[in-house]
């Protein structure tokens, strides 16, 4: 199952490692391993993880619309949890790609106690382009790429695996969207975390425990590396991959609502107006409340020789 490698590897205790020689990665490797995100229960189970998987209304409508019989990259993947989500009730060949081994651990031992054979787990640094061409039918990369020294030559790699008429969904900090969140980081400066636990809706409207909620505030508050995007920004970076723009969240255009079911239909990219304002609409949301996350789902055209 490891054909979507193109490098030589070490695979010990199935997973598929390489050496992390960056520095800048190596701080993000260093964050992950004091804090895996999210962490497992004690009594999780596949039950547990495919109740929890149901409830993101984004990840539901994506494994939907995945099907079956396909292969499906999760860069980033953290604990797992996402990846494991996708492979439970399916044939798909689901690859938890991400720099933190401490964090595929987490999700190798759950797999294996659980029996779960349709997912492998690799180690790697994104930047050292391990993944061979060509080769997956969805990607899945939520959250991940604002964190990297590099977010388009990430994305640019990243696409690369992608198959002709494949599908790749990109998360990012929205540069307008977050508006609400750096403000928050800025004042607890000033007030300390204290004023976190008050004013950030997650931390104050969701049952979560004390370890949820500490891991939550480092990674929303305290990352080493951030990098904000605009809409227009990632639909340049779609162009030059030759990749083409299916949907948003925020739409892009006046017309489109959040329609989560119907993701992956066609929308129109609407105009510069007409996407800024979508954005700053996302300051008075739950689009930015949540941390100003905005998502972008592209096709990978055939490409044709002329």
């Amino acid at each position: 199952m490891s054909e979507f490698i193109k490098k030589s590897f070490k695979k010990k205790d199935d997973l598929i490692s390489f050496s992390i020689n960056d520095n800048e990665t190596k701080k993000v490797t260093e964050f992950y391993k004091a804090t895996p995100f999210p962490n497992y229960k004690n009594d999780d189970n596949k039950q547990t993880i495919l109740d929890k998987g149901n409830r993101n209304i984004l990840a539901k409508n994506f494994k939907k619309f995945i099907g079956y019989q396909k292969n499906v990259l999760e860069v980033g993947c953290g604990t797992g949890q996402l990846s494991i989500y996708f492979s439970l009730g399916t044939n798909n060949k689901i690859v938890a790609f991400d720099p933190t081994i401490e964090s595929l651990n987490l999700a190798k031992n759950f797999a294996k106690k659980n029996e779960i054979t349709n997912i492998e787990f690799v180690n790697a640094d994104i930047f050292d382009d391990v993944l061979v061409e060509n080769y997956f039918d969805f990607v899945w990369c939520n959250g991940v790429l604002h964190h990297t020294k590099n977010p388009y030559k990430a994305f640019e790699i990243v696409s690369k695996s992608l198959k002709d008429n494949g599908y790749i969904l990109v998360g990012l900090y929205n540069k307008i969207g977050r508006i609400r969140t750096i403000i928050r980081k800025y004042i607890s400066k000033l007030f300390g975390i204290k004023f976190l636990e008050m004013f950030d809706p997650t931390l104050k409207n969701l049952k979560i425990s004390e370890e949820e909620r500490k891991s939550w505030i480092k990674d929303q508050y305290f990352h080493p590396i951030e990098n904000l995007h605009t809409l227009d920004e990632v639909l340049t970076w779609f162009k030059k991959n030759n990749i083409e723009y299916i949907n948003s969240i925020p739409s892009c255009d006046f017309e489109s609502s959040h329609d989560y079911e119907n993701l992956f239909s066609k929308k129109s990219k609407g105009s510069f107006y007409s996407r800024i304002i979508n954005q700053f609409s996302m300051i008075f949301n739950r689009l930015g409340s949540d941390g100003g996350l905005f998502i972008v789902i592209g096709k990978k055209n055939i490409k044709t020789n002329f």
